[in-house]
């Protein structure tokens, strides 16, 4: 068993070792110390000059990107301006075929504009016997007849107003006073009608002024019709409607008057003489039927029963 000096022999004996070691330490320390210096000297000179090397090659790679991206970016700047020329040149030929396109179009424009309103000053002077024709009496004929072309419907060519002067043939004014109330009644200028050849038993000679006559067409025709039918023939005393035997079997149909006074345009006062007439409708139709449909169509009163 180890006594207490034994110990104490050990632990002299370490702690002389220790310091032994700690002084070849402490030797060895300062011997590698300036080999270390040196190590690091040279290691971080080595450092520098990569760092340099690196540095310059950085900034040579930098100028060199530089230098080529501003030649891209010159190349893209000219590119964009010959595209900007190339869309303004567009822009001014789209300008000025415009403006060439606007120059022509304001002629058709007009005209159009004029038609149009021609048009429509027409259709709001239109009679509204001619207007009921086309849009209403028309279709129903087609459909009644049952018509293949729109050629074939009958329709009013012209109304012949004749008015008989054989008890004036020989009284100027009597004539005059006649053709005067012929053409108020008409809307239009009568014109005398006169003998083609003589008669010795009437008291006849060629060139004698025998009558009057006037020929309404178009819209005077139809403005006559309108007010013969609906103020003119109500107006007869005792009036039951007009014959159905009065047709030519052409399509024609001709109605007997037998005073001028009927017509509201004619003053009584102003009458020297009762004077009958004959109005002749002259149609399109090829048989009486067609012809009375389309009178009975427009308005006219035939007798019943």
């Amino acid at each position: 068993m180890a006594t207490k000096k034994d110990i104490e022999t050990v632990t002299d004996a370490v702690e002389a070792a220790a310091e032994t070691v700690v002084e070849e330490v402490k030797k060895a320390a300062k011997k590698a110390a300036p080999k270390a210096a040196e190590a690091a000297e040279t290691v971080e000179k080595a450092v520098k000059k990569t760092a340099k090397a690196a540095a310059g090659t950085a900034e040579k790679a930098a100028e060199a990107v530089s230098e080529a991206a501003a030649e891209t970016v010159a190349k893209a700047a000219g590119a964009v301006k010959e595209a900007a020329a190339k869309v303004e040149k567009k822009a001014e030929a789209a300008a000025k075929v415009e403006k060439k396109a606007e120059t022509a179009a304001k002629p058709a424009a007009k005209k159009a504009a004029k038609g149009a309103q021609g048009d429509m000053k027409k259709l709001e002077g239109m009679p509204r016997l001619k207007k009921r024709y086309i849009d209403e009496i028309s279709p129903a004929l087609k459909t009644k007849f049952g018509y293949e072309n729109v050629m074939q419907i009958p329709y009013l060519e012209k109304v012949v107003i004749n008015m008989g002067l054989g008890t004036d043939k020989e009284n100027p004014k009597g004539i005059e006073a006649a053709i005067k109330e012929l053409t108020t009644i008409a809307g239009q200028r009568a014109v005398p009608t006169r003998a083609k050849k003589s008669v010795a038993n009437f008291k006849v000679r060629e060139g004698m002024t025998i009558g009057a006559k006037v020929t309404l067409r178009g819209d005077r025709m139809y403005y006559f019709v309108d007010k013969l039918f609906n103020i003119v023939l109500p107006r007869v005393r005792d009036f039951r409607g007009v014959s159905e035997k009065a047709f030519d079997g052409r399509g024609n149909y001709a109605l007997g008057l037998k005073e001028q006074l009927i017509f509201p345009e004619i003053n009584y006062d102003d009458v020297d003489k009762v004077r009958g007439m004959n109005v002749v409708f002259v149609t399109s139709a090829n048989t009486d039927e067609e012809c009375k449909e389309l009178l009975t169509q427009l308005g006219i009163p035939f007798v019943q029963g």
